[in-house]
């Protein structure tokens, strides 16, 4: 078994491409070489600033023989059909071919065995490939040549077994050769050097400054970072995105903690730390209550002889001119009113079909104050909040770091005396922006957070713009699975379905698509959304399906309480036997019906013959009297429960009694019965929606 080292050197990729490169090289080198029969028993894909490697344990020395098998012409076919058989396999004759019986007439077969073939053969065209297959997402050529990488390419090492490998990528009449030479740290260890393979490769490389594992760079950044803190009894602000970015940007990392000068710490926690995060990728530092610290960790990739004393200076220096804008922008802008900045909001378009941004927060303000009052909140704070909730996007601050829009809406409302309430509203109307994101909870809060997502989805729907396959260029699917969140989060009872019509009438459009048809599509829209919702928590998309089959399911809460009852319910044996009779009665209810029309009409217990039909007519209406009214409180377990005392006589019916009997009236009864079954447990779901079982 064979070990197989391959690295492409370049100049630096970029941070945010390169672990996904790592695993596209290693994807594509595999199923190249599975292709062949020939995969390894192990693969690890490793990255750097500047080299991608992929090191392969296992390999076969060759590939396996093969016996291909090709059928030919029927014994006797038309000498048309032979010739054409003879050429397309280079043969002279039928003298090579096995005449069989197929049972369906004699063919030819002919049996073609190849030989395998050596790795080292193979493997070059199978790499070579997988470099020119690799999908960066942006990448760079040069001059008129169309060879393409995502930065210019030095070399490549390709090893089998400490043997360079025969080949060259030819980059478009420039051809590069495989090698075993590669170089270590750009400054602290620029020269070349010779490897023999993965262990004297990784070897070299940390005695050449380069720590070629990203997570063991990871590791480094993040233990020194933390020592650094806790010296000065602090501790680091989270950031596993920077953490990710800073060890796709350094290969030998030194971090080094620098001092923020105290005339800055009066500007917001966010801005300074978006600041340093975006500008400088500095780690923030704060103390353990979370107060933002005057320090920050910046991560070096050298070593010098003063221990950094000269880079900390630099660093402080540029992150002081880098602050300086933040405080200016912060000071600023609270010269003004938010009202002030309205006026702008007309001039900024929100979509050519949809009107300006203006014209948005005339919108949410109405539809705010419509779920503001049906949750019993603070209809004008409501009103206030969505006035003033798209106002700082003119603000310098926001220009600047535009992920900062509603955190700095909160502070200059809170600067000119708005409410709390107002305030965090402004600041959470765009929560939930990701998985991990809070939601809001506030009464006034979720009023503009809906109200936003709302008008968003409303109009874009009404305009056909929706999303389609893997595209959805306007976010209407995140948008769409906040609302879900927000409203189950915070057990909310809203009839959704109302709010997309009334979203939908605030556009004041006659262009648009009907409210009907737009508030049938956002329906189905979200009932798919709250599906997968769902699947990740451990809920049967199913379930929700045979709740949405009866209506109602704009009422996001009850749809989830009942299918969560329901799973609770069909997870008993209970529940899996009142299943498989649900069925059972469907089933022949079903096929009887096609002879002789609907039996859907009233039981008649004057025609009952035996004690079990008459035991299972009570136990049926005594279900759906307790199932009823649980189902109208919203006690669904309890409606449940009401649905599991039917196992027993629903068991004894099938048990004793033949439906399709002799007398055509109790023939006609007994299949009454047997569609009762099915109306009654249909009253919490529709049974017939549920797989499995």
């Amino acid at each position: 078994m064979a070990e197989l080292l391959f690295e492409l050197f370049s100049e630096e990729i970029p941070a945010r491409m390169q672990a996904r490169a790592a695993e596209d090289l290693a994807r594509l080198v595999t199923e190249g070489l599975k292709a062949v029969d020939m995969a390894p028993a192990s693969t690890r894909a490793l990255v750097t600033p500047r080299r991608l490697t992929l090191v392969m344990d296992g390999l076969p020395e060759r590939s396996p023989d093969v016996a291909e098998e090709r059928r030919g012409p029927r014994a006797g076919a038309p000498q048309q059909a032979t010739d054409g058989f003879l050429k397309a396999n280079n043969l002279d004759s039928l003298e090579a071919c096995e005449l069989r019986d197929t049972g369906k007439g004699e063919f030819y077969f002919l049996t073609i065995n190849k030989p395998g073939r050596p790795l080292r053969e193979v493997l070059s065209d199978i790499l070579l490939k997988a470099v020119a297959e690799l999908p960066w997402p942006k990448s760079m050529r040069w001059a008129d040549r169309p060879f393409r990488y995502v930065r210019p390419l030095h070399s490549i090492i390709a090893l089998v077994d400490g043997k360079v490998l025969e080949g060259a990528l030819d980059m478009s009449g420039k051809l590069l050769a495989f090698g075993n030479e590669t170089r270590g740290h750009r400054f602290l260890a620029p020269d070349a050097f010779t490897v023999t393979g993965f262990a004297d490769y990784e070897a070299k490389l940390r005695a050449a400054r380069v720590v070629l594992d990203r997570e063991e760079r990871k590791r480094l950044i993040l233990e020194g970072a933390t020592a650094l803190a806790a010296e000065k009894g602090l501790e680091l602000v989270p950031d596993d995105g920077l953490l990710e970015e800073l060890a796709g940007l350094v290969e030998w990392p030194r971090p080094l903690i620098g001092r923020i000068d105290d005339v800055f710490m009066e500007v917001p926690k966010e801005v300074l730390v978006t600041s340093m995060r975006s500008h400088q990728k500095y780690l923030a530092v704060q103390e353990k209550g979370g107060k933002l610290a005057p320090w920050f960790i910046a991560v070096a990739n050298v070593e010098t002889a003063d221990g950094g004393a000269a880079m900390r200076q630099g660093y402080e220096r540029v992150l002081r001119a880098r602050l300086s804008d933040a405080r200016f922008f912060w000071d600023q802008d609270r010269k003004h009113r938010l009202e002030e900045n309205l006026p702008q909001l007309e001039k900024i378009v929100f979509h050519a079909k949809l009107g300006t941004l203006s014209q948005r927060v005339t919108r949410m303000q109405a539809l705010s104050a419509e779920i503001a009052r049906r949750l019993g909140g603070d209809v004008a704070a409501a009103r206030s909040a969505a006035e003033l909730a798209k106002a700082d996007l003119v603000s310098g601050m926001v220009g600047e770091f535009p992920e900062l829009q509603g955190v700095m809406g909160r502070y200059y409302a809170l600067h000119q005396g708005e409410s709390a309430v107002v305030a965090d509203a402004i600041a959470t109307h765009y929560s939930p922006a990701g998985p991990s994101d809070d939601c809001p909870s506030a009464p006034v809060a979720v009023a503009l957070a809906l109200a936003d997502k709302l008008d968003t989805l409303a109009g874009f729907f009404a305009i056909g713009e929706t999303p389609t396959g893997s595209k959805d260029p306007y976010a209407l699917r995140r948008a769409a699975l906040g609302v879900i969140r927000i409203v189950l989060e915070n057990g909310l009872t809203l009839s959704l379905s109302e709010l997309f019509a009334e979203a939908h009438a605030l556009y004041g459009r006659s262009d648009f698509a009907p409210a009907a048809d737009v508030v049938a599509q956002l329906g189905a829209f979200f009932a798919d959304r709250l599906k997968v919702y769902l699947r990740d928590r451990g809920v049967r998309h199913d379930m929700i399906a045979a709740v949405l089959a009866l209506g109602g399911g704009d009422d996001l809460t009850r749809v989830v309480a009942r299918a969560k009852a329901l799973q609770d319910l069909l997870g008993s044996d209970d529940g899996a036997n009142l299943l498989a009779a649900y069925r059972r009665a469907a089933n022949i209810v079903r096929i009887e019906e096609k002879k002789d029309g609907p039996h859907d009409g009233a039981v008649d217990p004057a025609r009952f013959a035996q004690g079990e039909e008459s035991a299972l007519h009570e136990a049926l209406d005594a279900a759906a009297r307790g199932a009823e009214p649980a189902i109208a409180g919203g006690a669904f377990e309890d409606a449940m429960r009401a649905l599991a005392t039917l196992r027993q006589p629903v068991d004894a019916f099938f048990d004793k009694v033949t439906v399709n009997a002799d007398d055509p009236a109790l023939r006609v009864n007994r299949l009454r019965l047997l569609s009762k079954i099915r109306a009654t447990l249909n009253m919490v779901a529709d049974f017939s929606q549920i797989e499995g079982g």
